[in-house]
This record gives C-alpha cells, structure tokens and sequence, in this order.
C-alpha cells in the first residue's frame, strides 16, 4: 500500500462562467467540488491504476468531513489527524477562457498538533511500502517538517517521494538524510536553485548533478508538455511525450507524482517508470476533473513515450 500524505487538504470548488462580472451577481448552475490538495489528487490516481492508497494529513470541520466523505465514496482508505479547526476551501472561477482563484490560506496548526501527526506517521508505517508528501504546509508548522516526516521513514526503510516547493523542500534537501524521489518543475527549481534554468539538456544535466541533490536516487524535472528530464542514481535520461488535446492540465504534476509511486512500487524498469509517470500525468490533462484518468486509454499513451538515455 502507498501512504499519500496531504497537510493542508481542502474541498476545491469550481464555478465555470461564461461571463464573470465584477461587482455584481454571477450565478452558477454547474458546480463542482472535489476533495482537493495536491496529496489528495495523487491519491486518487493511485487507486484509479488499481493500487492500494492510504490518505491521511491533518484536517478539521465540517469541510474535514466532507473531504473523508468524498474519498469514502471513492473507496479510498483514510486516516487523518482531526484538528479543532476548519479545513480551507480553494475556489476556481472559470470564466472568458481565463482561471481565477480564491484560495483559503487554510488552519493553522499547533506545534502539538504537529508532533500529534508525526506519532500518527510513524504508526502509519510499517503497514506501507512508500509515501508520498505533496503540496504546502498549513500554517503552524516549521518548513522543516518535511524534513523530519524524511527522516522517520529513512529509518524504517520506507521510501519517501516529496512534491514540495519553496523553503520547505529546501529544508529537505539541505539535510543529510535524502528523500528517495523529488519532482520539481522548472519553476521550481529555478526558485529552489535561484538561477534561471534553462530547458537544454546540458543546463539541465549540470544542475541536477550539483551536490545538492547527491543521495537522491530519483530527481524528476517536470518540463510539462515537453516531458521531463530526469535523474536516476549517476544516469540521467529526457523523457518526450507525444502532443495531446489537454482539458484540463491542473493536477497533471501530481498524477506524475502518482503514476511515479505506482511505478516505484510495481519495481518496473527505470524506461517503464518514467512512461507510467509521464502517461499519467498526461491522462490527467485530458479530463476535465483534477486527479482523475482514464485509466483505458494508458496502454495506447505509455507507448508514445520516449525515454532516451543521455551518454554524454
């Protein structure tokens, strides 16, 4: 079974508009709600590729409710810290062609809560083979959590993939103990390196090796529809996808992060990891949920990809 870890969950509604009009009344006749947070997204796609999945994180209120609600329908184990505060709702108007949204900043944990959930993880662990973090912390808790959550499962022989951003995966990767996978898109890792990156393989290759990242055995540059470049124990390899209609792309990098932990747990072969992560973070795109593929069109996708080794 895969542990998804999600801390800041929330219920992520979206309202499509044909016209948004500022400073008046807009009504909305098809709304839809998703238990949401990047962990959650991952989550999702796990069990849609017939792999078992625990979600937990730390959630409260009636908003926490509804979430396990939510994943109870969709058949997906959970087990949560319970907080006594709400948990945050993220809004999505879709309106002219145009995303606008009006994201809750969410509770803010105690540090009590904090190591509450820290006990509830390491609980959590002997009856899991890997773990996923993905997304940001809630309010509350140090950047180095994650760090700390690395750690715990370093020394119970549990690989950890992290999907973080900003300071807290800078906390993670300064320490010595490493995660075993991250996956940082350009954007990313141009903040967390605070250079420019470029997307030519040479650039690439150079500051994937610095020594920031030793001890890494997978580090998996998302480069959105041109695929991603990729770092495996000293190899390095460019993954290209083919062109597709996309739908929907928002939750494509955590159906990566999905198709990634399926792969890492199924031990298939490093080409097969990098195409069943790449598959469904494009099967992703095509539907109009977030975190949801159409799991009968990945035989026909996992063979437009194309993984090539670089040897120089």
């Amino acid at each position: 079974m895969i542990l998804a870890v999600t801390m800041n969950p929330s219920v992520d509604i979206s309202y499509p508009l044909a016209d948004f009009k500022l400073d008046d009344v807009n009504r909305v006749e098809h709304v839809r709600k998703t238990a949401g947070g990047k962990g959650l997204n991952v989550a999702r796609v796990i069990r849609q590729m017939g792999e078992g999945v625990l979600a937990t994180g730390v959630l409260g209120g009636t908003i926490g409710d509804y979430i396990i609600q939510e994943l109870t329908k969709s058949n997906i184990e959970n087990n949560f810290l319970k907080i006594n505060q709400e948990s945050r709702n993220c809004i999505a108007i879709l309106h002219d062609g145009k995303q606008t949204e009006i994201l809750e900043s969410g509770p803010t944990v105690s540090a009590e809560n904090g190591a509450a959930f820290l006990k509830k993880f390491q609980v959590l662990l002997p009856d899991v083979s890997l773990v996923t973090i993905s997304g940001s912390l809630p309010k509350g808790l140090e950047s180095g959590f994650y760090r700390k959550m690395v750690e715990i499962g370093r020394e119970k022989r549990i690989p950890v993939i992290v999907d973080a951003s900003g300071e807290s995966l800078r906390q993670v990767l300064l320490h010595h103990v490493k995660p075993f996978a991250i996956k940082p898109n350009i954007a990313e890792l141009s903040q967390l390196l605070g250079v420019e990156v470029e997307q030519s393989e040479s650039s690439l290759k150079q500051l994937v090796a610095k020594e920031l990242f030793d001890g890494i055995e997978w580090v998996v540059v998302s480069l959105g529809g041109d695929g991603a470049f990729v770092k495996h124990g000293s190899d390095f390899y460019r993954v290209t996808i083919p062109a597709i209609d996309v739908v929907n792309p928002v939750g494509s990098g955590d159906a990566t992060v999905a198709g990634l932990a399926v792969a890492l747990k199924q031990n298939q072969s490093v080409p097969d990891v990098l195409k069943t992560a790449m598959t469904t973070g494009m099967l992703n795109t095509m539907e109009a949920g977030t975190g949801y593929i159409d799991r009968s069109k990945f035989s026909r996708f996992f063979e437009l990809v194309e993984v090539r080794k670089i040897d120089y």
